[in-house]
């Protein structure tokens, strides 16, 4: 096929027909309802904004998409869900991230399912899967983000329950989350951590708004723990496994961010494109000139590579092959080219692009945060390279 920066997949049908079908919904029905709600990427949104979402998502069968049948889910590869998950950075929907359950939904509790008994499976998993609960992952502390081990949020075993006690920051999901799933040391040790399920209602657990990042996105909380007292049954996996738990989890994400950022960064792209054939500048548009030209086929170069990267990362994965160094090379190019899209697209749109509010604005604040988040590039580089050398 020729290449398009709108996918057609016209040599896979079962994947065509999802992406249309997500299309029709993000087009007719989810953008319509933002726009009647005045919902932006940084609005607050309560909670039963984002469960109307969850609950269509989950009747046109994209919830938890990802999740196996037994779960509620088709059973799709990460080479579908990466189309999916650019489908609907690329479509510019301030609530894309509740579509498939990015956000405190089936796509977070996805990766720990194996961790989980049968009773925590019931009382905590499930309910998130069919759009009744949310949950938010905690691991990151004030002085522990890439050094991982330096958290100081401790469990301490007692009697038939634990007590947990410590600050963790920038719990994606956690304003309206209904338990957390937590990291912390146990007491008495420095290398043994272990992950616990925490309803956040808990005495002893309180949630405070985090601070806003530079995409304005209000999504992100603080758990400050004092004396919480969890029941032993509460705890995922075995005692020691939390940073297997916590960092493989990060690893997968690392790669499903991309197909995000590519899609941010194709929206930039339609943005430029439209914006320089509206423009007059000096008689003519200015897709006329050539240097908005070339800036053009720049963009479209660096969606191409990033996606290609991605694309190939994704399918090995589901041959079920290691992709921890493909994983940190896939998140380091296409934060870093997606990026420089934005940036263009900035350059392209002039004083406009500079505007707070503006959509391009917006893309460019949310593509350059993620040159941090989910692993730095510096962090991205060092695992590649003790990986290879």
């Amino acid at each position: 096929m020729p290449y398009s920066l709108e996918p057609s997949y016209d040599d896979d049908p079962r994947l065509r027909e999802l992406v249309v079908r997500l299309r029709a919904y993000l087009n007719d029905e989810l953008l319509p309802y933002e726009r009647e709600r005045g919902i932006t990427p940084e609005s607050r949104v309560d909670r039963p904004t984002l469960e109307h979402v969850w609950k269509r998502s989950r009747e046109l069968g994209f919830y938890g998409i990802s999740l196996p049948p037994e779960l509620g889910g088709q059973g799709i590869g990460f080479t579908e869900l990466c189309a999916l998950k650019e489908e609907l950075t690329a479509s510019g929907a301030a609530l894309s991230h509740s579509v498939l359950g990015d956000m405190g939904g089936p796509l977070r509790v996805g990766a720990i399912v194996k961790y989980a008994t049968a009773d925590q499976l019931e009382r905590y998993l499930m309910p998130v899967v069919r759009g009744e609960r949310a949950c938010c992952f905690s691991i990151t502390e004030e002085d522990a983000g890439s050094d991982v081990r330096r958290m100081r949020t401790t469990a301490t075993p007692d009697g038939d329950s634990y007590v947990l006690d410590g600050h963790k920051v920038f719990s994606s999901a956690a304003p309206f989350a209904d338990f957390a799933i937590v990291v912390a040391r146990m007491a008495g040790t420095e290398e043994a951590y272990s992950a616990f399920l925490v309803d956040l209602d808990t005495p002893g657990c309180r949630v405070f708004d985090g601070e806003v990042p530079m995409s304005g996105q209000q999504m992100e909380g603080d758990l400050v723990f004092e004396n919480c007292r969890i029941p032993a049954e509460n705890l995922l996996g075995e005692i020691g496994q939390g940073l297997r738990i916590g960092i493989g989890r990060i690893t997968l994400n690392r790669l499903l961010h991309c197909p995000s950022l590519i899609g941010a960064a194709r929206r930039a792209w339609d943005l430029s494109v439209a914006h320089a054939k509206s423009r007059v500048a000096f008689g003519q548009p200015l897709l006329a000139l050539q240097a908005v030209q070339h800036k053009l086929a720049d963009m479209a170069t660096e969606v191409y590579a990033a996606r290609s990267m991605v694309m190939a990362t994704a399918a090995r994965a589901d041959r079920g092959e290691n992709i921890a160094v493909e994983a940190n090379m896939c998140k380091l190019f296409a934060s870093e080219a997606c990026f420089r899209v934005a940036d263009q697209a900035v350059q392209i749109h002039g004083k406009a692009g500079l505007t707070r509010g503006h959509e391009v604005e917006q893309i460019f604040r949310t593509l350059r945060m993620f040159r941090i988040v989910t692993g730095t590039t510096e962090i991205h580089k060092n695992a590649i390279v003790k990986a290879l050398v």
